[in-house]
C-alpha cells in the first residue's frame, strides 16, 4: 500500500523518474539536484516540529540540530530504531549506506511514515579514490553526494587538523 498520488510521493514531493540504464551514482545525484531540487532545511525543520532557534543552517541542504531538542521533545512518543550494520556489500557496492537510505526512502516517501536516517560522515577514502563513499548509491543515496562525500559540515577536517 502506498500513500502516493499522481506525480507525488507520500510526503507530497515529486516522484523520481528512474532512468534505464541507471546512470552512475554521481550522475543520479546531479540529476536529482538539478531536476527535482533539494528541500530547504528550514522547510524540513517546520515539518518535524523544530523551533526556529533549533536549526543551525549549514548551507541550503544541511543543518545541525542542538542536543537541547532531545530534552524539549522528551515527552514525545518514542519511535522505532533500526540499525543497519555488518553487511557485506554486493558486487555492485550496495552495502550499509545504500540499505539505510533505501529503508528511509521506503518508510518515508512511499509509506508516509516520519523517518530519519542517521549515517556517519564518510572517511577520506572516497576523496582519494580508494573506496566508495558513504552516501549510498543509485537512487538510494544522500544528495548532493559529492558534497557529502568530500566535506559535509567540515567537522571531520576540524577533528583531523586538531589531532
Amino acid at each position: 500500500m502506498s500513500g502516493e498520488t499522481e506525480g507525488k510521493n507520500a510526503l507530497g514531493y515529486p516522484l523520481l523518474k528512474p532512468k534505464t540504464p541507471v546512470p552512475s551514482d554521481i550522475q543520479v545525484s546531479q540529476d536529482i539536484v538539478n531536476e527535482i531540487g533539494l528541500l530547504p532545511m528550514a522547510d524540513l525543520a517546520k515539518q518535524i516540529g523544530l523551533a526556529d532557534d533549533e536549526l543551525i543552517p549549514w548551507g541550503i541542504a544541511k543543518a545541525k540540530i542542538p542536543l537541547t531538542v532531545r530534552d524539549r521533545r522528551k515527552d514525545q512518543p518514542q519511535g522505532n530504531y533500526v540499525v543497519v550494520t555488518g553487511i557485506n556489500p554486493t558486487p555492485l557496492g550496495e552495502g550499509k549506506s545504500t540499505t539505510t537510505i533505501g529503508l528511509a526512502q521506503a518508510l518515508g516517501a512511499h509509506l508516509g511514515k516520519p523517518t530519519f536516517a542517521c549515517i556517519r560522515q564518510p572517511s577520506q577514502g572516497p576523496t582519494f579514490g580508494i573506496k566508495g563513499g558513504a552516501a549510498g548509491g543509485g537512487y538510494a543515496q544522500v544528495v548532493p553526494m559529492e558534497e557529502f562525500n568530500l566535506h559535509l559540515t567540515g567537522d571531520i577536517h576540524a577533528v583531523t587538523a586538531a589531532n
